[in-house]
């Protein structure tokens, strides 16, 4: 039996956003068993990990719903032209740090596949449980797409190499094809690009991503294998048209509109904003090698994230926390807690980080919460973050203990 107690810590329900002060929380065989009020002289078994927990907080490992662990250069054709060996073993410390920064839990945008979700699940290496994507999937001179204006094109964008984060396929029958494919190399769900991008060199923000036809055939086939489509999209149309289609869950969104917005609340769709992503490539971009016409790009999306968090609250959608960081960008991801706290509140900050993002990939009541019955995914912080979000910031410096399924994997 592998067995933890965390005696008499201040437990963070996320739910009601309050501490449940002088709890004791004893974790089993990767599962929490019980939830409730310090016992002083209760029995411990042999072998039982015990922590002192008094006067820290207990929460519950955070859900990062936009990585690309993959991701180990800013600028995204170097990563997908690397050898397959050196994409692997750059992912390596980039999911490590996803971990010790107290993110237990990432869903993987593109590039991530079940070979990663698979070695962190088994321990092979250190890192988050992985809900991966496999290849995004993009229209030819869509966001995916990453070859160069030439007199002629290159006859396949449909790379298979580990640093790609992306795949081309057009048409009705070939994306089908291509979400079939995605779904039986382990993808826990699909990502599309849906408009233009940021770190890509011939779409411009406003272009649209894939006919009706084509989303709808890849939200069936995904519905099909019991799972759900996520998308790529900035503009009011491109994310009116995704969501009308059947995607569940917009990517980025940052100059969507009130109407666009409430659309989004009414069809029950999550918009998975990933402001720090921005901030970082306008900052560093450019000294870290992001292509000149990207950088251009960034100042267009950049000043309209934070007022689009603002109108996404104030409608009602449902909002997960992610990041979208990229190459050495990855050190600031806890930085995206900080922008919402800011803007939204430390609550709303720390529910999309835990209770939304369950929801958004299916694990509600399993990940995202402190109670029995849950997966043991649990941070000891020494602090509140309801009341000073910074004790989640920087690289897990304030983080004590890191749990995850069960298995401690950083105790200070």
């Amino acid at each position: 039996m592998n067995a933890i107690l965390f005696q008499s810590a201040n437990v963070l329900d996320v739910a009601s956003l309050q501490l449940k002060t002088g709890q004791d929380v004893w974790v089993e065989n990767g599962m929490i068993k019980s939830v409730g009020p310090h016992q002083a002289d209760v029995f411990i078994p042999s072998g039982t990990k015990v922590i002192k927990a008094e006067g820290k907080t207990l929460m519950p490992g955070m859900i990062d719903c936009h990585v690309h662990v993959i991701a180990a250069h800013l600028n995204l054709n170097i990563t997908a032209n690397q050898p397959n060996v050196f994409a692997t073993l750059r992912a390596l410390p980039i999911m490590k740090g996803m971990l010790m920064r107290g993110f237990t839990t990432v869903r993987d945008a593109g590039g991530g596949d079940w070979n990663l979700a698979e070695a962190t699940r088994t321990d092979m290496v250190e890192g988050p449980r992985i809900f991966a994507s496999g290849r995004a999937l993009s229209q030819t001179g869509g966001h995916g797409d990453g070859r160069p204006r030439s007199d002629v094109i290159e006859p396949c964008g449909c790379s298979s190499r580990v640093g790609a984060l992306a795949r081309v396929v057009d048409g009705v029958d070939n994306v089908r094809l291509a979400v079939r494919e995605e779904i039986m190399k382990g993808a826990n769900q699909i990502k599309i690009m849906a408009s233009g991008g940021v770190a890509s060199p011939n779409d411009p923000i406003h272009y649209l991503g894939y006919s009706e036809a084509e989303i709808r055939a890849i939200v069936e086939e995904a519905e099909h294998a019991g799972t759900y489509v996520m998308a790529h999209a900035y503009t009011p149309k491109a994310i009116h048209r995704s969501v009308a289609f059947g995607v569940r869950s917009i990517e980025h969104g940052n100059l969507i509109d009130e109407a666009t917005a409430q659309f989004m609340a009414e069809k029950g769709a999550f918009m998975v904003p990933t402001l720090i992503t921005y901030e970082a490539l306008a900052n560093e971009g450019e000294s870290l090698g992001l292509p000149a016409v990207s950088v251009a790009k960034i100042e267009t999306v950049r000043s309209q994230g934070q007022k689009a968090l603002e109108l996404l609250a104030k409608v009602g959608v449902k909002m997960a926390l992610g990041s979208d960081l990229l190459g050495e960008s990855h050190r600031h991801q806890s930085e995206e807690l900080r922008i919402r706290a800011s803007i939204l509140g430390n609550g709303a900050a720390l529910q999309q980080a835990t209770l939304n993002a369950a929801e958004l990939i299916n694990m509600s009541g399993q990940l995202g919460v402190v109670k029995a019955g849950a997966i043991a995914d649990l941070l000891l912080v020494n602090g509140n973050p309801l009341t000073d979000i910074s004790c989640l910031l920087g690289q897990g410096d304030h983080i004590e203990v890191i749990v995850k399924d069960g298995k401690v994997y950083k105790q200070a």
